[in-house]
């Protein structure tokens, strides 16, 4: 049987080679390698894709989200609503600005359900954080209807979500502000960590400009303290000439998901469906199975990469210990963790690899 491996960087520099290697060495022969004109029509080219006024380059999704609570004044004392299933940095970004992560259970889509996060408000709340969890937008018009109720700031966590669209809207440009990751696993990758954060207010993009540059308003004064987590040109270089290939990236990702959701057998393997409106990315394609373990062990056998994002929920994490969660607190979430798979959907697959893939699972069960 065919080897399909769950991710391809080592392809995606061949194929890209003869281009990012001279724009990389432009980058470092101009002298400028922490921020520059290569930084700034990167984020202007970001700006256009996204349909938002400001983009603003960081060093990581991480420090997006950090920064962007920062600029929200959001810290001890504030509580901000966010699921139990996501990547770890959008509880760790809460926690590092001083704030209360609060979790909201989420839907079967993998995404923060509306009624938890109405549950979940109370006087302390400032913030809602939804997770675009696996490149699919949250219920955005909902969370957007309960936040404006209650005055609440919405911090997209879009890390996953670069080049999904919401009802013609792009991920990131739907609530207050929209934080990205640029890392190299993600749709729209640098070769190394980097990020950027989207809003369409002006001051709070000028803060977040500030605060990434040590709280600079110019090269000797300092109106408030700030951080170094800058963009450098180099990330920037590769990450100008990637933005131009994203939608084909998407397109082909879009593809594979729909190969594989006509062909895994629906008795064994389910596949979230898309809602109307939805446009998925589909950075991770996951799909929730019974057996999961024996079935990844089965098809790594075969020689068929997987993943699981992520096998042990947030609150039930060491770290997350003093938040006084324990099992059974999010049902949905802890039910999902054992049976989700994300298999591969790389934009570098051939039809003949889904059909190997699908073909493994569909027989596993069969």
């Amino acid at each position: 049987m065919r080897s399909v491996p769950y991710v391809n960087l080592a392809t995606q520099w061949a194929e890209e080679r003869h281009v990012l290697a001279p724009a990389v060495e432009a980058a470092l022969a101009s002298g400028q390698w922490v921020g520059g004109p290569l930084v700034e029509q990167f984020e202007q080219a970001a700006e256009t894709y996204c349909g938002v006024a400001h983009i603003i380059g960081v060093a990581s999704g991480t420090d997006a989200l950090i920064l962007s609570l920062r600029a929200l004044d959001i810290g001890p004392g504030d509580e901000v609503i966010t699921p139990p299933n996501s990547f770890v940095a959008s509880t760790a970004a809460i926690i590092f600005a001083g704030a209360t992560p609060v979790f909201a259970d989420v839907l079967p889509d993998q995404n923060m359900d509306p009624a938890a996060i109405e549950r979940a408000i109370t006087p302390r709340t400032k913030a809602i954080m939804p997770v675009h969890l696996t490149g699919r937008i949250a219920a955005m018009d909902a969370i957007m209807e309960i936040a404006g109720r209650h005055g609440l700031a919405v911090i997209e966590d879009a890390a996953q979500a670069m080049g999904a669209r919401l009802n013609g809207r792009s991920a990131g440009a739907i609530g207050t502000v929209g934080c990205f990751s640029a890392h190299p696993l993600k749709n729209l990758n640098a070769m190394g960590d980097a990020g950027f954060v989207g809003t369409n207010d002006d001051a709070l993009a000028a803060r977040l400009r500030r605060l990434r540059n040590n709280g600079l308003m110019d090269r000797n004064t300092v109106v408030e303290w700030g951080v170094v987590s800058r963009l450098d040109n180099v990330q920037a270089a590769v990450l100008l000439h990637r933005l131009t290939g994203l939608d084909d990236v998407v397109a082909k990702r879009r593809h594979n998901a729909a190969r594989y959701t006509e062909r895994l057998n629906p008795a064994f393997v389910f596949v979230p469906p898309t809602e109307p409106g939805q446009f998925n990315a589909f950075h991770t394609f996951v799909v929730q199975v019974d057996r999961r373990d024996e079935l990844q062990a089965y098809l790594t056998a075969k020689g068929i990469g997987t993943a699981i994002h992520y096998p042990i929920p947030i609150h039930l994490q060491p770290a997350a210990h003093s938040l006084g969660h324990g099992a059974g607190s999010f049902p949905v979430t802890e039910a999902q963790a054992s049976r989700i798979l994300s298999l591969p959907i790389n934009q570098f697959l051939t039809d003949a690899d889904i059909d190997t893939v699908a073909d493994a699972i569909n027989g596993f069960y069969a």
